[in-house]
């Protein structure tokens, strides 16, 4: 009994002394060691001052600045430390209204329970002239600072709805994202957006020492626990910087996009979507929101990535390597046009041409009749039991093309577009009440079909390829940022490779035959260069039918595939055709052929915004 009793005291009197020496170590630790501990009790006797990091560079492929980043100047106020001071003198630096000033200090007594030292910023990006000025009067407003930070600039005026913005953070964003605080920015839109995480570095700060009269001294401790900012992360785009420049050169005063892709990696090249937005107005953006905002044409919209049209005859194509797969064609299968396919009742137009032709010469004159045929015989073919299950496989093949799918692009806001399915038409027709007749209008990329520039960019690279593509993407491979692998993988449709080549043939032919072949693209012929394209005329019910153009060059061991998609411009010929012959011209032999000179002032000096809807709306509104 008196045994157990000694080893109960035993226990209570070890464990008493662990913790006192615990105590004892924890309080040598606060008061000697750990000076966090300190700072934070005295933190009422402190005042930190953010240290904003340099955010990241956007680069192009070749290491040209995209985004880079220039001095700027907020003025900082710490309501607490505030004494009376001339209003009408600060107010005379920056141009403000007074009564604005007062009604910004009434609201900082309201919530000065809540505010406590913390520092506000009273203003934003002032210009150099007011800052200088300020440093020099800053004696006269106690509770007044200057703090440096970078914002965005711009080597090209090109790019904007791509490279996207930078914007202070609202209360609804830091909710989400409380690792943020009020006064910090963040990429709200495009590559700024894409790449927050490498581009925004991190912040620091300054710890200062205040008296018994709460008025700064010096760096606290000598600044050993001061925090330096950490610079953000270089970004390397896939976009090349004057290709991207060239491609809005051309695209002024016209609504469209241009893709251009690498076809042997998936990298895009350059990404237009027109009308763009000036770059100055993008690093303001605040200032200019409401304005950009109202505009009809929509600058901030990237068309290229969200906006999903019919993609008119170069659809054409996927239905020729269909019908290929299918084996219901041959390169050498004829059809005659007697100016369009006519069946009953129906008919769907076509341009005068000769007759019969075949699959060269069908895309080579992009002959609608011949399409027509092509998709009764894959819908019609007796292999399949009926129209449902042969068109639910005609889908997967377009599906395969990455058409009616989101592509899986690095890009935001990617749209996927529309193929419809079986469960479409027996929506609108009923089940088993609709055939082939009821969807005529696909065989030439009409109908319910709907894609974006980034398909149909992707489509000729596919071409370009021979039957696959990589997922296009814009962020480059680097040692500061390493892409997903998904971006090096070969994604092949379900068409054999070798049904491509009379297909790319007959592509040859329409840029390159002689004039009076009957071709639809020659005016995208440049010597030696070997583009090989299709010319695309989309119907719309809303005004002028849409311009379209696909191409890649050289024929062999292609280095560029590239769409445009001219909304309201009339024939693929006319404005998209020689449009994408310039841009490829440009990239592949850096500069225009004195001889092709003319064309380029033609698509330079087009004016066409007075086509399209938005431009009755901007007069309505003057």
């Amino acid at each position: 009994m008196e045994s157990g009793r000694g080893n109960r005291h035993t226990i209570l009197v070890v464990g008493l002394v662990v913790a006192f020496l615990a105590l004892i170590f924890q309080l040598i630790n606060l008061q000697l060691i750990d000076q966090s501990y300190k700072i934070n009790a005295e933190n009422n006797a402190l005042r930190y001052q953010t240290r904003y990091p340099v955010r990241g560079q956007i680069l192009d492929r070749n290491g040209k600045t995209l985004v880079g980043n220039t001095n700027s100047y907020d003025i900082i106020v710490t309501p607490y430390d505030v004494k009376p001071f001339d209003t009408l003198a600060l107010c005379q630096i920056f141009s403000l209204d007074p009564d604005e000033v007062k009604e910004t200090f009434k609201y900082y007594r309201r919530y000065r329970t809540r505010i406590g030292y913390q520092s506000r910023v009273f203003l934003k990006n002032v210009s150099y002239a007011q800052y200088s000025m300020f440093i020099e009067k800053k004696y006269k407003f106690p509770g007044f600072s200057a703090s440096p930070r970078t914002i965005r600039s711009y080597a090209y005026n090109a790019g904007g709805n791509l490279l996207g913005y930078v914007t202070e953070v609202d209360p609804v964003f830091l909710k989400k994202h409380p690792e943020y605080s009020s006064g910090d920015y963040v990429g709200k839109t495009g590559l700024e957006e894409v790449c927050e995480a490498t581009l925004k570095g991190e912040k620091g700060y300054d710890i200062y020492l205040r008296d018994a009269n709460n008025r700064i001294q010096a760096h606290y401790e000598n600044g050993e626990y001061d925090k330096p900012a950490v610079p953000g992360k270089n970004v390397v785009s896939t976009i090349d910087a004057e290709l991207q420049h060239y491609g809005e050169h051309l695209m002024q005063n016209k609504v469209g996009s241009v893709v251009a892709i690498e076809p042997s990696t998936g990298e895009i090249l350059a990404m237009v979507s027109s009308p763009g937005i000036n770059v100055d107005i993008l690093a303001d953006i605040g200032a200019n929101y409401k304005q950009i905002s109202s505009d009809p044409f929509k600058p901030m919209y990237n068309r290229a990535v969200m906006s999903p049209q019919p993609p008119g005859s170069v659809f054409k194509l996927v239905n020729a390597l269909i019908g290929l797969q299918e084996e219901i064609i041959t390169e050498h299968s004829e059809f005659g046009c007697r100016n369009g396919y006519h069946a009953g009742n129906l008919t769907v137009g076509c341009h005068t041409h000769p007759t019969p032709v075949d699959l060269k010469e069908s895309i080579m004159m992009s002959c609608n009749a011949y399409y027509c045929n092509v998709l009764r015989e894959i819908l019609d073919n007796k292999k399949y039991s009926n129209i449902e299950e042969s068109f639910t496989k005609w889908r997967e093949y377009v599906q395969s093309f990455g058409f009616g799918l989101k592509l899986g692009s690095d890009f935001p806001s990617e749209k996927g577009g529309f193929v419809p399915s079986a469960e479409t038409y027996n929506r609108v027709h009923g089940k088993g009440r609709w055939k082939s007749l009821s969807v005529i209008s696909l065989s030439i990329g009409q109908g319910e079909l709907g894609c974006t520039p980034l398909h149909l960019a992707n489509l000729a690279a596919i071409l370009a390829n021979r039957g696959y593509y990589y997922i296009p993407h814009i962020i480059k491979d680097t040692d500061s940022l390493e892409i997903d692998p998904k971006y090096k993988e070969k994604h092949y449709t379900m068409v054999d490779t070798t049904y491509f080549t009379p297909v790319v043939e007959g592509m040859d032919m329409a840029v390159n035959s002689k004039p009076g072949k009957g071709a639809t693209a020659t005016i995208a012929a440049v010597d030696s260069l070997g583009i090989c394209g299709k010319t695309g005329t989309a119907q719309n019910p809303h005004g002028d039918d849409h311009s379209v153009f696909i191409c890649f060059a050289p024929k062999e061991n292609p280095k560029i595939a590239v769409a445009v998609y001219m909304e309201n411009a009339g024939f693929g010929a006319t404005w998209a055709a020689p449009t994408a012959s310039l841009l490829v011209e440009q990239y592949l032999n850096g500069g225009i052929d004195p001889k092709r000179k003319w064309l380029e002032d033609r698509i330079v000096n087009g004016f066409l915004l007075d086509k399209v809807p938005a431009w009755k709306r901007l007069q309505e509104r003057r």
